[in-house]
């Protein structure tokens, strides 16, 4: 089911709504290629279950895995574009951080790891420069 977002406000908006759902053991799966909000939603996402709207949110690129304590429980954002496949995961700390909630960019380089139980987004350009497309699946009930 296709919802429209028509800039960025709307899709900060719409993380916030998602972050006001998760709980831990949850998994978000943002799918989507490059430059199209996956950076935008997890901002907004962590900076709302953290209750922080300054929280510094930096892309996990280089690191891979960016850790946050919050007094929700603890999130793990992840951005999988450099890793090789699910293998690498393990040192990551991917199964000890599935207990928190997991924030996954580029989920499909982790297999069949992924969670069964992950919601996946998939985010598209829309109509505009700033409109964007969200897709999901999962989280029956919830959405």
């Amino acid at each position: 089911m296709p919802h429209h977002l028509p800039n960025q406000s709307a899709t900060e908006a719409f993380a916030q709504r998602i972050a006001a759902l998760a709980q831990p053991g949850d998994t978000i799966a943002l799918s989507g290629e490059m430059g199209v909000g996956k950076s935008v939603f997890a901002r907004a996402f962590l900076r709302a279950f953290a209750g922080d709207p300054a929280l510094d949110v930096p892309s996990p690129t280089f690191s891979l895995v960016q850790l946050y304590d919050t007094l929700r429980g603890q999130v793990a954002h992840f951005d999988l574009w450099r890793v090789d496949g699910p293998d690498a995961l393990y040192e990551l700390g991917w199964e000890d951080l599935q207990d928190g909630i997991m924030l996954v960019e580029w989920p499909e380089r982790a297999g069949e790891e992924l969670p069964r139980n992950a919601l996946h987004l998939t985010l598209s350009h829309g109509a505009t420069d700033e409109a964007r497309i969200v897709q999901w699946r999962g989280w029956e009930g919830r959405l």
